[in-house]
């Protein structure tokens, strides 16, 4: 198939379809409200194709508790407050094992804040606002081609875990036009016969799907069993794009739009003879910890670039497990963006300090 030229919901919308994505449940809301005009639009065309808008946020997300209950493919997305609306039903469908996709297009915030792109909701889906112990599985697509195929295997990895998956992206992500091949990506099947409540046509044994246990010990030992499942997740599903890593002399730590920008600061720091890398976290849980194993000796310093205030310097410090006293930030908030040159000198301040630091010592 050629490239078409789509917008990044578009992308987020076909490519769902493209992975067997049946219903969609959604409401609209400021960036995203292309994803479900798109799925209300194309879904239906497909054999056995629903869309439903429903009537809030809250509801939306409890139609994909029902409809994952089914075994059917299902998804649904809104954008940072209506996320925080959902978080309740995420934690159902995660204590249920239910699996699902849901589309979470960032914007400003704290509250109902603005519509322009923001990194702001990085917590919120790696952290959750649910109840329990539990874990989304979040990938942070760079580019709309990777936002397609992430999203093929965000809902073959949720079937394969029994879990949620969430495609994190932002407003500039969603908003944005490239150049797309929406490919047919095949993953193994994964058989839900087990689990899926279908019917007589599922055979005669009683299923049932539920996420309250009553008794503590039971509980327990769901929440042990969900344990096994989250450390299988660590040790399987970490991913990340390391760029001219192996010599550098300072690291950046960035992911979704803020990479897309970074990685031009670093072509322009390195015609200027600056020895710098990228490390690019694409799934944010779990968290990639093993690139910054791969941080060379030669390196002097890291520096995580984010439109927030600083919510990935968490994991970045918990993966460099104390290798680096300090780790440098500069961010935007607001839906404020910086640029490549913004970017540019806002790291070459941090080098310089950095030297100026050795050379005192």
């Amino acid at each position: 198939m050629a490239k078409k030229l789509m917008k990044g919901s578009e992308v987020l919308g076909a490519s769902a379809i493209k992975a067997g994505c049946l219903n969609f449940f959604g409401y609209p809301i400021t960036p995203q409200n292309e994803v479900p005009e798109y799925m209300a639009r194309e879904l239906p065309k497909i054999p056995g194709g629903n869309f439903i808008q429903a009537e809030s946020e809250v509801a939306a997300i409890n139609m994909v508790y029902g409809s994952a209950a089914s075994g059917a493919r299902c998804m649904t997305s809104s954008s940072s407050p209506g996320i925080a609306l959902k978080q309740e039903g995420i934690a159902y469908c995660c204590g249920a094992e239910l699996p699902c996709v849901i589309g979470s297009v960032s914007r400003g915030g704290p509250g109902l804040g603005g519509i322009q792109p923001s990194q702001g909701d990085y917590f919120q889906a790696t952290r959750g606002g649910g109840n329990g112990d539990y874990h989304v599985i979040v990938y942070a697509p760079s580019t709309l081609q990777e936002l397609s195929d992430l999203t093929q295997k965000a809902f073959y990895i949720s079937d394969k875990y029994r879990n949620p998956a969430m495609i994190l992206i932002d407003g500039a992500v969603a908003q944005m036009m490239e150049g797309v091949e929406i490919k047919d990506l095949h993953f193994p099947p994964v058989d839900k016969s087990e689990w899926a409540m279908v019917g007589k046509q599922g055979g005669p044994r009683h299923k049932v799907i539920t996420s309250m246990y009553l008794n503590t010990d039971e509980l327990e030992a769901v929440n042990m069993r969900f344990q096994e499942k989250y450390d299988e997740i660590l040790k399987n599903e970490k991913d990340a794009e390391l760029y001219m890593v192996d010599d550098a002399e300072f690291i950046i730590a960035a992911y979704g739009t803020s990479a897309r920008i970074v990685r031009n600061s670093i072509n322009d720091l390195r015609e200027k003879g600056i020895k710098i890398g990228l490390i690019r976290p694409i799934t944010l849980w779990p968290f990639p910890d093993y690139a910054f194993d791969k941080i060379p000796d030669t390196c002097k310093g890291i520096m995580v670039l984010e439109l927030s205030k600083g919510q990935m310097i968490q994991d970045v410090k918990l993966a460099l497990n104390g290798r680096f006293k300090d780790v440098g930030f500069y961010g935007r908030t607001g839906g404020n963006m910086f640029d490549s040159n913004e970017a540019r000198d806002a790291i070459e301040k941090y080098i310089k300090e950095k030297s100026i630091l050795e050379v005192i010592k």
